[in-house]
């Protein structure tokens, strides 16, 4: 028989519904509250693996069924860089505020592209606030994004679209008459790679400029590279800066290569996805003041405004390029002056996207609750204990550096008398491991002109002095056990 009941996915009972609710926050602020006596990582047994292979659910379940497990199956194997020790592959922690915001987000549910409403208003008062952070001109424009890799193709597209007048846009890479390259260092990230061969240009547009003992790039090598490729007949339209490799943290010359940028007439991008936010930091705020000159910026905040996840920012000095660049509006688009319609220009018209969340009330709600001023404590606090943490190791002649310290990452490892590079490579490697294995801290690995390294990347407002204690007595700790077998 044919039921006419209307059907809806709001609880049939509000009040249980609330209940879990409640539960849910203050199992979260238990968590956050003791994360520091907690083990930082645990392996995830094949039982709890098997869990997930069951097939789609015909029938509902219970939501406090469902949450419990939530609790047995997901919430004890979090990948853990909400703790103290979390140093790999630079990830921020997040803050319980920030997690609320997200909450309410979703819980508005606003998709944040189009139309008048408030979360429109945020988003460009973040965007604004984001120029003010860099220091970067008002009339500037920008877009929040996932993070650093969305942030830098969107700014690479108005770039690329940009370049003198060929029409990219409409016409595509096919009449330009010689083909585009783009520059950067042999450290920086591989995102620029995808973003080249994602806009048309291809992999092999991309010249891999090599750097000094630092890590930086070498602006001499830039310009020997850009007059190559003016004789050979290459249309050179953009160089890429990095403030703040993710390998070992490295500041490329960014004031040379925007000077080497203008005499050239190409279009300065810096990838600050990590290190931007360093120019709060006194002691780089110099080394970063180029920032403020570049075409255009891509920078995380879920990585060093300790944001959670997912939000990144591009900063386009010329609003004008950037609209250009992506604007369209279909009939089922069309805005108004006034009603739902109205409001601001949409954001559709600055980036890929037409869905997008209300990410912006994350960064809204964490700038007003602690300010810029103990943001910019957290960053030097943060760099100071990756130079706390060289000096450690500094103290004992079983350590050493492979890298200078640059901003918050510190990159060392276990030596022994004797010892090959491949045997120092499975020591460490197995350091490294027991280190995650036993909940003890989370650093990651990386490869410095061959010698296989420990990587400590801290972007983690939870770390203290005692943490790098802790770290080196576990790392010696672990190698002793390692080396007696």
């Amino acid at each position: 028989m044919e039921n006419n009941e209307d059907l809806t996915l709001d609880p049939e009972n509000w009040e249980t519904m609330r209940e879990l609710g409640h539960q849910m926050v203050d199992d979260l602020i238990d968590y956050w509250k003791s994360i520091r006596e907690q083990k930082i990582w645990k392996p995830i047994p094949e039982e709890v693996k098997e869990f997930f292979d069951t097939p789609l659910p015909e029938k509902g379940q219970d939501p406090t069924k469902i949450y419990e497990e939530f609790k047995q199956y997901i919430f004890p194997y979090n990948k853990g860089n909400v703790h103290p020790r979390f140093f790999a592959w630079i990830q921020g922690t997040g803050t319980p505020l920030g997690s609320f915001a997200d909450l309410l987000a979703s819980g508005m549910n606003p998709n944040t592209t189009i139309g008048e409403h408030s979360a429109m208003y945020v988003d460009r008062q973040v965007i604004n606030w984001c120029k003010e952070l860099m220091n970067y001109p008002s009339d500037a424009s920008g877009i929040l994004v996932s993070g650093g890799s969305m942030a830098n193709i969107t700014a690479l597209t108005v770039a690329r679209n940009s370049f003198g007048d060929q029409q990219i846009r409409a016409s595509g890479l096919r009449d330009v008459e010689n083909r585009l390259v783009l520059y950067c260092s042999t450290e920086t990230h591989s995102c620029i790679d995808k973003a080249a061969e994602i806009i048309g240009l291809g992999a092999k547009a991309v010249r891999k400029i090599p750097v000094n003992d630092s890590y930086e790039m070498r602006p001499e090598l830039l310009v020997e590279q850009i007059e190559k490729d003016l004789k050979s007949g290459y249309s050179p339209f953009a160089i890429v800066g990095t403030s703040g490799t993710v390998n070992t943290g490295a500041i490329d010359p960014l004031e040379e290569l925007n000077q080497i940028a203008k005499k050239y007439k190409l279009w300065f991008h810096i990838d600050g996805a990590y290190g931007a936010l360093a120019k709060l930091d006194p002691r780089y705020s110099s080394r970063l003041k180029a920032i403020e000159e570049a075409d255009s910026l891509a920078f995380d905040l879920h990585k060093w405004l300790y944001v959670p996840y997912e939000v990144g920012c591009t900063l386009i000095r010329d609003a004008k390029k950037h609209r250009a660049a992506f604007a369209i509006t279909p009939n089922y688009l069309i805005q108004e002056k006034r009603g739902l319609s109205g409001g601001l220009d949409s954001i559709n018209h600055y980036g890929f996207e037409l869905s997008r969340g209300f990410k912006a009330l994350k960064v809204w709600m964490s700038l007003k609750e602690h300010g810029r001023a103990k943001y910019a404590r957290l960053i030097t606090q943060n760099n100071n204990q990756a130079k706390y943490l060289a000096k450690l190791v500094q103290q004992h002649t079983e350590l050493e550096l492979t890298a200078p310290v640059s901003m918050s990452i510190t990159c060392f490892r276990m030596i022994r008398e004797g010892g090959d590079e491949a045997s120092l490579r499975e020591l460490n490697r197995e350091i490294l491991l027991q280190l995650q294995e036993q909940g003890i801290a989370s650093p990651s690995s990386t490869i410095l002109q061959g010698r296989y390294t420990l990587r400590i990347a801290n972007v983690n407002h939870r770390t203290r002095k005692e943490d790098m204690d802790l770290l080196v007595n576990e790392v010696l700790r672990i190698g002793h056990e390692i080396l007696k077998k």
